[in-house]
């Protein structure tokens, strides 16, 4: 698909109109660094770039590609907007971890500043970001985000998504939607005190909203419209993707008002009620509030409805597509589970005496790469890195697909190989290049919570299941190419749960 397929035909003579001020803009940009080492790159022309030498499809792929002839320090043009890309484990742990402070800021695209006009705690900066994320960690482990509380709420969830498996008494069909609902409601009870029915209407609007949004924001035409946000009136994909943000804040200001009049200050229940709370003891208190308003508190809910359900769900579901690919990996995970766990309840502490299971969770995180070019970052304050100048301000690109895909640092990198994460003695090891969650200051702050719902997700639903391909469909048919949105899922296919005992 050409980029330019996703313009509408009316809108192309238009662009003559700002060609000359974007040539003027790059030759300016140019002539204002001379004298300054930047990184290398593919050669751009003026108003395009290089939007000619990348595939929009699976930028990452092509950015990859790039980074074998140009380095693991490289620069790129999407139309007159200059991205510095980070490639490979060691370039990327340097940037972000030990240059955290020059790394750490993040890029705040037209289509993010339509999502929460610079509040919350994904798509903001500066004291605002730094508070509310403070707040957030410290709420989340105070209601037991990868400690005890959690696990329960997790094996409760984990009960009402092997009971919704078991109705299809081991005939094909989609987990999406059950799996999408369970890793949601364990961040709705944190978030709001409650888990939601699998049937409830607004439970299921929500979630399906906010899958995709996902999915379209990493769509080629929102791409074109960070680059010329003048287009997004007239491109299907942005008036689709503000229909849902402006649905799903209807849905969380109605939840948000629910918990607001129930409130109890002396009983909090939930991150809502904690942020009420904290609001009110500074207004009482008189003391300056800056960042404890009604808009920080929806985009923040928002922000972590909507994380904490998508890298769970997603990264469960290629654990699945994975198990019923490939079946003689599966086979030792039951085994492994029959062996050390029986049909008893499997545990967190568990984890230490499994460490097969461990090592193919892991590789699953690993080869599915779900959120291939994290989100984007820019330069906080000019910095020379790797001999480089790059400027504040300066897009920045953490690739990591070319962290997980290391070939320096993995043996077998595009293929499903649990041993990455075993030593010799079959004992599970740590990697380094393991960094699907990011890395710094932006790392994911729900790492823990997400670790241990992927453990007692997949292993509850193996101790009861044996995930298989359809009747008719062999291994080899089952299709592992993503779905490309700002995450990668898997192609929607039909998978068989059968019962274990």
């Amino acid at each position: 698909m050409n980029w330019l397929d996703a313009l509408p035909l009316a809108l192309i003579p238009t662009f003559g109109l700002i060609v000359t001020v974007l040539v003027l803009g790059f030759l300016y940009s140019s002539f204002s660094l001379r004298g300054r080492r930047e990184p290398p790159g593919p050669r751009p022309v003026p108003l395009f770039g290089n939007l000619f030498q990348v595939d929009l499809r699976r930028l990452d792929q092509s950015l990859c590609n790039l980074s074998k002839k140009y380095g693991p320090v490289f620069q790129v043009f999407f139309g007159p907007k200059k991205v510095v890309v980070l490639a490979g484990y060691r370039t990327v742990k340097q940037a972000l971890v030990n240059h955290a402070d020059e790394f750490g800021n993040r890029e705040i695209t037209p289509i993010f500043y339509d999502f929460n006009k610079g509040h919350g705690i994904i798509f903001s900066n500066g004291e605002l970001w730094k508070e509310m994320r403070r707040f957030a960690l410290s709420t989340l482990r105070d209601f037991g985000m990868g400690r005890k509380m959690s696990e329960e709420k997790i094996i409760e969830e984990c009960h009402y998504l092997i009971a919704e498996f078991e109705q299809f008494e081991g005939k094909p069909f989609s987990n999406n939607k059950a799996i999408n609902y369970a890793a949601s409601n364990v961040i709705s009870a944190l978030m709001f005190g409650e888990r939601f029915d699998y049937s409830d209407k607004v439970f299921q609007a929500m979630v399906e909203r906010d899958n995709e949004s996902i999915h379209l924001t990493g769509s080629t035409s929102l791409l074109l419209y960070n680059l010329c946000p003048w287009l997004g009136p007239f491109l299907k994909h942005w008036r689709d993707l503000m229909k849902n943000v402006e649905d799903g804040k209807r849905d969380v200001r109605t939840m948000i008002k629910n918990l607001k009049e129930t409130l109890d200050p002396g009983m909090c229940r939930c991150f809502v009620d904690a942020f009420l709370i904290r609001k009110k003891h500074l207004e009482d208190s008189e003391l300056l509030n800056l960042h404890y308003h009604d808009d920080n508190l929806l985009y923040s809910v928002m922000n972590l409805f909507a994380a904490g359900t998508d890298t769970t769900a997603t990264t469960l579901k290629w654990c699945l597509l994975y198990m019923a690919k490939f079946p003689h990996v599966q086979e030792r995970v039951l085994e492994e589970l029959s062996t050390v766990v029986g049909s008893r309840q499997v545990r967190t502490e568990d984890r230490k005496n499994l460490p097969y299971t461990d090592a193919v969770i892991h590789e699953s995180q690993r080869l599915a790469n779900i959120v291939p070019m994290a989100l984007p970052h820019t330069i906080g304050k000019d910095v020379t890195f790797q001999g480089y100048f790059i400027k504040e301000g300066t897009t920045v690109v953490p690739l990591l697909t070319s962290v997980l895909y290391d070939d320096s640092e993995w043996e077998n990198p595009h293929s499903f190989s649990p041993s990455h994460f075993l030593d010799s003695e079959g004992k599970f090891v740590r990697r380094e290049a393991f960094m699907p969650f990011s890395a710094g200051r932006r790392a994911c702050l729900g790492e823990s919570l997400a670790r241990m719902e992927l453990f007692l997700f997949f292993t509850s639903l193996l101790q009861h299941f044996r995930f298989t391909p359809p009747p008719g469909v062999s291994e080899d048919q089952l299709d592992l190419t993503p779905v490309v949105g700002i995450s990668l899922t898997p192609t929607p296919q039909k998978l068989c749960a059968v019962r274990r005992h």
